[in-house]
């Protein structure tokens, strides 16, 4: 399938995906790839589809959901591989300008030294750059990179890039416990992204059955997490969590636990700030300890604060095995 959703999607609303690479044409394999292994890692883009007949999908289920009253504010090519080995990535986004609605690319950034695929992404309005390690041995233990690319060059590339692009530009770091996430590893991904001033940066855990069996162990837990999110906090103006939760956490609802729930899955709240949301709602602080109780929410303390964070439970997928990581509700 070329073209699904429209889905949720806290990042970019409502999302029509773009499934440009079928499965798995990559050039990582990732070790929490959601798609599964790669069985042969390329870096040569190619033709995989013609950009008229994805044009011709996206424009019909486009005309089929504006019918129906259904919104989209992003067209996204989030495929079962790397969106830029589709060498004609260009010339479908073109194709898609005529339905006047802004394009999104999340890519594991590791072509971006080609300078087609360069001027490809410069086309687009809102960039992801998948950036999991700055340490050549830890990068290539998580994404598996093929043999031929190389961490600096990408590093650079991303850094040229940054410096031209007009739009949206965000990045994605998988943590994974053990491996990326002690302070000096932390300290050198921040190091790097203040020279890259991205506009937004995510933190991700593994929250889907993964590539590598019994990776459950690397998920960070809660203390752990919330450290991480407030050491790039401190030095990136804008940081989010993705953790599974794809609700509107930046809108009151009125309803306070439908809220907090929301916001800590992106934001860990400091205890004044739940108070205020409280205050708000005209509701009272039991209803704190009650989802504390009942382990939707997370209380943590950190350099003298007590913060609070939505749980995250790990289940096994008792067919496959598999550890997947999803949010208590």
């Amino acid at each position: 399938m070329i073209v699904f959703g429209p889905v949720p999607s806290r990042r970019l609303g409502r999302s029509l995906g773009i499934n440009n690479i079928p499965p798995k044409h990559c050039s990582y394999s990732c070790m929490y790839c959601q798609v599964g292994s790669t069985q042969a890692t390329e870096i040569e883009p190619r033709l995989f589809y013609r950009p008229q007949s994805i044009f011709n999908e996206v424009k019909t289920s486009v005309m089929g959901l504006l019918e129906q009253g259904e919104s989209i504010d992003y067209l996204t090519f989030v495929p079962d591989g790397e969106p830029t080995l589709d060498d004609d990535l260009g010339k479908t986004i073109e194709l898609l300008r005529e339905l006047d609605i802004k394009i999104a690319i999340i890519s594991n950034g590791s072509l971006i030294w080609r300078k087609k695929v360069q001027e490809t992404l410069q086309m687009a309005d809102w960039i992801s750059l998948k950036i999991d390690s700055v340490e050549e041995a830890i990068w290539r233990r998580i994404n598996h990179p093929n043999k031929q690319l190389n961490l600096q060059e990408i590093l650079s590339s991303m850094l040229a890039f940054a410096d031209n692009f007009d739009g949206f530009l965000a990045t994605e770091t998988m943590l994974l416990e053990g491996i990326n996430t002690d302070d000096a590893k932390i300290a050198g991904l921040v190091g790097f992204l203040q020279q890259l001033t991205p506009n937004k940066v995510y933190l991700a855990i593994p929250t889907r059955p993964t590539a590598e069996h019994g990776n459950g162990s690397y998920i960070p837990d809660a203390d752990g997490l919330n450290h991480i999110y407030q050491t790039v906090n401190q030095s990136m103006p804008e940081v989010e969590l993705l953790t599974g939760y794809e609700g509107n956490a930046f809108s009151s609802s009125g309803d306070f636990i439908k809220d907090v729930l929301a916001i800590t899955a992106v934001h860990p709240m400091r205890k004044e700030a739940v108070q205020t949301l409280l205050n708000k709602t005209k509701t009272n602080w039991d209803s704190v300890r009650e989802l504390v109780q009942q382990n939707k929410l997370r209380e943590i303390e950190y350099n003298g604060n007590t913060f609070y964070l939505r749980a995250y439970d790990l289940k096994i997928d008792s067919a496959k095995k598999i550890p997947s990581l999803s949010l208590c509700t």
